[in-house]
């Protein structure tokens, strides 16, 4: 097994920058997610690992060894496909056994490989049966499967829940986290679900227009954002965000005061945010009016207005306001996020 590592690392396509400069450093054994809205490079930086796309520029490297100029067949990476790409005319006993056939395994030790891949994965009794016989979940089963089998350095994922129904895609999730536990493979995972990079991965790398806005631990991304666009990004619902000006000891919104949680120079510009589950209970009340209430099942995600200010918070489903009711929201000041209005780096 072995670690992945990116040193400014490019991808231009004719002439066009998708990723500058892109550094990170995967750690042996670890699961990380590279997450970011369509379009961030996430999945061209994932192809450019398994040597499916070329590199630009800087180095890519699995353990101690450069990869750029390497083949994908001798980079000991698996991938795992959005669309499962299975060998219809095949079993699926064939379709897991592919690669091996083709790296010439012993047929004995391949079957046994498939019947145990088969076996952790419940697909057992499918081995006979054509993709076009299976349903979504077992046809990403059995590409799952297909990938273990290998053996590889590097297991890769490239969104691969994203056509899954939503309880199959938490299913999936969580057999994928247990997989990736027993077997101890490094996993590069990419997705856009940012539920999914919060609950999967060991490490999260957000991105946003090929470059690394933050990487760390969910907790570390989801406690401290480094910057606006994470802050907004991570967490669901999504974080309040309002203008702010720093007076003295208070933080001066459009519509009201708030105490200042730590000392900032005076007059200073900010966008200040808050997590719905911070507003409902603190020590700076805000006067709001309700203008919708969407009851989710266990919580209620009530939308406010503040002036001009948008406030969402969350309360218990059976204590939840009405539309047009005015209600006062405490904030938890000590939870605010304060970040510069005109870099959007967090301060303090």
């Amino acid at each position: 097994m072995a670690g992945v590592t990116f040193d400014n690392v490019a991808k231009r396509f004719n002439g066009v920058s998708v990723i500058e400069g892109l550094d990170l450093d995967i750690e042996d054994h670890e699961f990380m997610v590279l997450v970011g809205p369509s379009g961030c490079g996430k999945s061209t930086a994932l192809r450019m690992i398994a040597g499916l796309e070329e590199i630009s520029g800087g180095r890519v490297l699995i353990g101690n060894r450069v990869v750029n100029d390497l083949q994908p067949k001798d980079r000991d990476v698996a991938m795992v496909f959005q669309n499962y790409a299975l060998y219809p005319h095949m079993s699926v006993r064939e379709n897991i056994e592919f690669g091996l056939k083709i790296r010439k395994t012993p047929r004995e030790e391949m079957r046994r490989k498939v019947d145990e891949a088969a076996q952790t994965l419940g697909i057992a009794t499918l081995l006979e049966r054509k993709p076009k016989q299976l349903s979504g979940g077992q046809r990403q089963r059995v590409a799952v499967a297909r990938a273990i089998v290998r053996d590889p350095k590097v297991f890769l994922f490239d969104e691969p829940l994203s056509n899954l129904d939503a309880k199959l895609r938490v299913q999936m999730r969580a057999e994928i986290t247990r997989l990736q536990q027993r077997l101890g493979t490094t996993c590069v995972y990419v997705t856009h679900d940012q539920i999914e990079a919060m609950t999967m991965g060991h490490r999260i790398s957000v991105m946003k227009e090929g470059r690394i806005q933050q990487v760390g631990t969910p907790l570390e991304v989801y406690d401290r954002p480094a910057n606006v666009f994470v802050a907004q990004f991570i967490g669901t619902p999504p974080m309040n965000f309002f203008d702010a000006t720093v007076n003295g000891d208070r933080l001066e919104a459009a519509s009201f005061s708030l105490p200042l949680p730590y000392a900032l120079p005076h007059g200073q510009k900010l966008r200040a945010g808050i997590r719905p589950e911070h507003l409902t209970r603190g020590n700076a009340p805000v006067q709001t009016v309700v203008e919708l209430v969407e009851p989710i099942g266990h919580e209620a995600v009530v939308h406010t207005r503040a002036g001009n200010d948008l406030l969402v918070a969350t309360y218990d489903v059976h204590r939840m306001p009405r539309t047009g009711d005015t209600i006062e929201l405490q904030l938890q000041t000590e939870k605010l996020h304060l970040f510069d209005a005109a870099t959007e780096l967090r301060v303090g």
